[in-house]
C-alpha cells in the first residue's frame, strides 16, 4: 500500500516544491479555492470521517463548523508542539513532508474563512521552524500563498511560533495563551476556540498529521478515504512504536490494523525474544494494558482499544516487556507530569507533587504497602477536579499501574 500521509518514503525529494507539485501537490487547495465554497470544503471532510489525531480525535469538520460566522477574523492554528513522550510523528511529516502539512492548513483556512494561520512549535523544534519558513516563502514566491491565490480574492499568510518546550502547551487554550505572549496555562472552557480563540476571536486548532490527511481527501474524495480504516475510525494514522521493540519507528496503516501486527510484523517483535508485559498506547498519558492474546489481537481503533481498558489517542505506542517493572513506569511518568504541570490548578499542583514523593519512595525500596495505597488515593482524588487533561492524564498509570500489576508493587514494599 503506497503512503497517504508519509509520502517520502515513496518519492525522493518530496520536501521539494517541484517534486510536491509534480505529484499533484497544490490541486486540492487550488481545487477548493476556484471550484469550492467554504462550507463545501468542510461537508467533504466531515464525510470523510476523519478525526483529529493530537489525542482527542474529535470530528474534524464538525469542529471546523462550530467556527463563529458572526465574529470576525477568523483564525487557523496548527498545533505541532508534539511532546506527548513516545510521540515523534509530526516531527517526520514537517521535516519530509511539510507541503501536504501546509496545504492542508490552507486548505483549513479556506474553509473556515481564515487569512491568518499559525503553526506552533514546541522550542526545541527550532530547527523545524527554521525549514518551514523557508518553505512557506516557497509557496509565497509561486502565488500559492499571499495575497490574490489562484487568481481569487483569497489571500492567506501562514507564520511559525515557537513556544518554550512546556508540555501543557499541547493543551489547545494554553497553547493560545502562549502564542499571545502570555503564560502557557490552559483557560477555563466554554468559551471554546471555535467562539473565543487567538486574541479573543474564533479559532480552528488541529494537529499537524490531522491537516495533512486534508488535501488527499479533497483530491480522492470523502468515499475514498471512508474505505480505508474502519467504521468508527476512517482512514490511516500514524503508529509512533517505540519501548521493547526491535524496530521502532513510524508506521502508516489502516485504522483497524491490531496491536500483534503492529509490534511482531512491522516493529520486528520485543528484544531479545521476551514477552509483552504492557502496552501504553497513547504514550505516558495512557492507562497501562495488561497483555494477553485477546489484547494483542485487538484492532487499534478509538472503540476497540477502550474495550481493553484505555484509549488510543495519539497512537503513541510504548511496549513493556516482562523486565520492566511497573513501580518504574510511573515513578518515569509522575516525574515528567510534575516537571510539566503549569501549577494553575490546585489537584494538579499538589496531587502531581505528593504523587511524586510517593512513587520514589516506592520505587527506592523505601515505602510500604500504605504508601501504594495512598498514592493510588491521592491519584483517584485528582480525577475529575484537574483544569485540563494534564493532570487527569498523570494519573493513569498510576491508577491502571498499581490495580493491574499489583504484583510489582509488592515486590517493591516492605511488609
Amino acid at each position: 500500500m503506497e503512503h497517504i500521509l508519509l509520502r517520502h518514503r515513496d518519492i525522493p525529494d518530496f520536501n521539494k516544491l517541484n517534486v510536491y507539485k509534480k505529484n499533484g501537490g497544490f490541486a486540492a487547495f487550488k481545487k477548493a479555492v476556484t471550484k469550492m465554497e467554504p462550507t463545501e470544503v468542510t461537508a467533504e471532510v466531515t464525510k470523510s470521517g476523519l478525526r483529529g489525531r493530537g489525542g482527542a480525535g474529535f470530528p474534524t469538520g464538525m469542529k471546523w463548523s462550530f467556527i463563529d460566522k458572526t465574529n470576525w477574523p477568523h483564525y487557523v492554528v496548527a498545533n505541532a508542539d508534539e511532546s506527548e513522550p513516545g510521540t515523534f510523528k509530526d516531527r517526520e511529516i514537517m521535516e519530509s513532508n511539510p507541503f501536504q502539512f501546509l496545504e492542508g492548513l490552507a486548505i483549513a483556512s479556506y474553509a473556515v474563512g481564515a487569512n491568518v494561520a499559525y503553526i506552533y512549535l514546541r522550542g526545541e523544534f527550532w530547527q523545524v521552524a527554521a525549514f518551514l519558513d523557508e518553505k512557506i516563502a516557497e509557496m509565497e514566491e509561486a502565488g500559492i500563498l499571499g495575497d490574490s491565490i489562484f487568481g481569487t480574492d483569497y489571500s492567506l499568510k501562514i507564520y511559525t511560533h515557537l513556544g518554550a518546550g512546556a508540555y501543557i502547551c499541547g493543551e489547545e487554550t494554553a497553547l493560545l495563551e502562549s502564542l499571545e505572549g502570555k503564560r502557557g496555562q490552559p483557560r477555563v472552557r466554554p468559551p471554546f476556540p471555535p467562539s473565543y480563540g487567538l486574541y479573543g476571536k474564533p479559532t480552528i486548532i488541529n494537529n499537524v498529521e490531522t491537516f495533512t490527511n486534508v488535501p488527499p481527501i479533497l483530491s480522492n474524495g470523502a468515499d475514498w478515504y471512508k474505505s480505508i480504516g474502519t467504521a468508527d475510525s476512517a482512514g490511516v494514522k500514524i503508529f509512533s512504536l517505540s519501548g521493547r521493540v526491535r524496530k521502532p519507528g513510524n508506521y502508516e496503516l489502516p485504522f483497524g490494523t491490531t496491536f500483534r501486527q503492529l509490534i511482531y510484523e512491522h516493529g520486528m517483535g520485543v528484544q531479545d525474544g521476551r514477552s509483552v508485559k504492557a502496552i501504553m498506547p497513547a504514550g505516558a498519558s495512557s492507562s497501562l494494558i495488561v497483555v494477553d492474546d485477546k489484547v494483542l489481537d485487538t484492532p487499534m481503533d478509538y472503540s476497540s482499544v477502550r474495550t481493553v481498558g484505555s484509549d488510543l489517542g495519539s497512537a503513541s505506542v510504548i511496549v513493556l516487556d516482562d523486565t520492566v517493572d511497573i513501580d518504574w513506569v510511573i515513578n518515569k511518568t509522575i516525574h515528567f507530569f510534575k516537571h510539566e504541570s503549569c501549577g494553575k490548578c490546585t489537584p494538579c499542583r499538589e496531587g502531581n507533587y505528593w504523587m511524586r514523593n510517593l512513587t520514589d519512595r516506592i520505587h527506592e525500596g523505601k515505602g510500604s504497602g500504605d504508601d501504594v495505597k495512598l498514592l493510588l488515593n491521592v491519584a483517584k482524588q485528582m480525577q475529575g477536579k484537574c483544569l485540563c487533561a494534564l493532570g487527569e492524564f498523570s494519573t493513569m498509570a498510576v491508577v491502571t499501574g498499581i490495580e493491574r500489576f499489583p504484583q510489582d508493587f509488592k515486590k517493591k514494599t516492605k511488609a
